[in-house]
């Protein structure tokens, strides 16, 4: 029985004619080791930073709806031309998007979560040979509504797709050469990693790291999906594998370091301190489809009876986040709300600091040499988070890769723009 391989590429991968032929060539390759293949891409280079900007250029709010049936267009453009790009080169391959194949999402827009996908045509037409090129990011509820994944759905996609079709692997292509220690841009000699688990590429994401979303590493853990993180253009660089920790060795406590400037803090202050009112406060927050990262809340002042309720959010969630925390301060009579967006939050992970005293001392030992403040901390298994002041953010990097053993004797190749710190 023929194996199936799931790739996915990225809008860098796929940002002009050349690119794509190139993409076809990666594809095919793989075709002709005598595995079934189905593709996964993006909209090309920058066109959904185009498509937001001329919606924000009509409407300074627009709907939700409407902003999924306009970004979704960006993929297909994509699939069409792969597929005739792998169709030049002699061989059979078909284009669909989304309600073609039957990715089947929950009903809401711009981040969905896929329930169901339909492989009856998917099946079909890799029986009859062909290769299939699908749309990522993108899918359908019952109704026929299209709607978006969200910030990295195309990876989701993938993986969704392989779990579906029972696929032997999913290979992730990008323009990196695999997940790294920490980011190269930042750190020349980070190390790239042979092999991570599910669990720490999983707090690797949720940190910061970009290469893969985090929601994409859940689907692959939940249905044990291998997945490999390759570069578009080093074909015989096998990349990072990325599987269950039970498949792995550990040698080193601390496999990672990331640093995620997106984080906003808030504070919500003079909260009333009595039973259910931190669970409206978040139950409030989860119907609008806001997540929490971070949480403290602080020790009840007994002469007013309130304590005060800090979290951090995505900051793309920012207005929608006050304007559901107004409402509620003046339903419990709270006090002010207080939001800090110069933060970022600067984590180490691995699963191998599992019962190692001593791990958490030492990163903040090292901060506290640094002279950085530690704002917040939250802690797993397998993860430690401080957060910290943006400017620090860099410089906590660099010093946490350097204590853990993180980096390599080999500068890292690896092209683009460095982070805004």
């Amino acid at each position: 029985m023929r194996k199936i391989i799931v790739q996915k590429f990225g809008g860098t991968s796929v940002a002009d004619t050349d690119k794509i032929k190139n993409v076809a060539d990666v594809v095919l390759r793989e075709k002709q080791n005598g595995n079934d293949v189905v593709v996964v891409v993006s909209a090309m280079g920058h066109t959904t930073d185009h498509l937001v900007k001329m919606a924000k250029a009509l409407s300074p709010n627009p709907s939700s709806r409407e902003m999924d049936m306009l970004l979704s267009t960006g993929e297909g453009v994509s699939i069409a031309l792969l597929a005739m790009a792998i169709q030049a080169k002699g061989y059979d391959a078909v284009s669909f998007n989304a309600m073609q194949v039957g990715i089947m999402t929950e009903n809401i827009h711009s981040k969905a979560r896929i329930i169901n996908i339909k492989t009856e045509k998917l099946r079909k037409n890799l029986e009859e040979g062909k290769v299939i090129v699908v749309a990522g990011f993108q899918g359908v509820t019952e109704d026929g509504e299209i709607t978006t994944l969200g910030r990295g759905g195309s990876d989701t996609s993938a993986v969704a797709l392989a779990a579906a079709l029972n696929a032997e692997r999913c290979d992730i292509y990008t323009d990196v050469e695999g997940v790294y220690t920490t980011d190269p841009r930042i750190v020349p000699r980070a190390s790239r990693l042979d092999i991570v688990s599910y669990e720490e590429m999983l707090e690797l994401a949720h940190a910061g790291a970009n290469v893969l979303h985090p929601r994409s590493v859940e689907t692959a853990k939940q249905f044990n999906v291998p997945l490999r993180v390759r570069s578009s253009f080093k074909l015989d660089d096998m990349g990072t594998l990325i599987v269950g920790v039970d498949k792995m060795e550990l040698h080193r406590p601390v496999a990672g370091v990331a640093a995620d400037l997106t984080q906003a803090r808030i504070v919500v202050c003079d909260v009333p301190d009595t039973p259910g009112v931190a669970a409206r406060v978040f139950t409030n927050l989860a119907n609008e489809n806001i997540s929490v990262d971070m949480i403290i809340q602080s020790y009840a002042r007994k002469a007013s009876n309130t304590n005060d309720i800090a979290f951090t959010i995505d900051k793309n969630d920012l207005p929608k986040t006050l304007a559901v925390l107004e409402t509620l301060r003046q339903e419990i009579n709270a006090g002010d709300i207080k939001v800090d967006d110069d933060t970022a939050k600067v984590s180490i992970i691995g699963a191998g600091m599992i019962d190692r005293p001593g791990i958490a001392s030492t990163m903040f030992e090292t901060l506290a040499k640094l002279n950085i403040n530690i704002r917040m901390i939250s802690t797993s298994e397998i993860k430690i988070s401080c957060l910290v002041d943006k400017i620090d953010a860099q410089k906590a990097l660099k010093a946490l890769h350097t204590v853990f053993d993180l980096e390599c004797d080999v500068v890292a190749d690896v092209k683009g723009d460095l982070p805004d710190v």
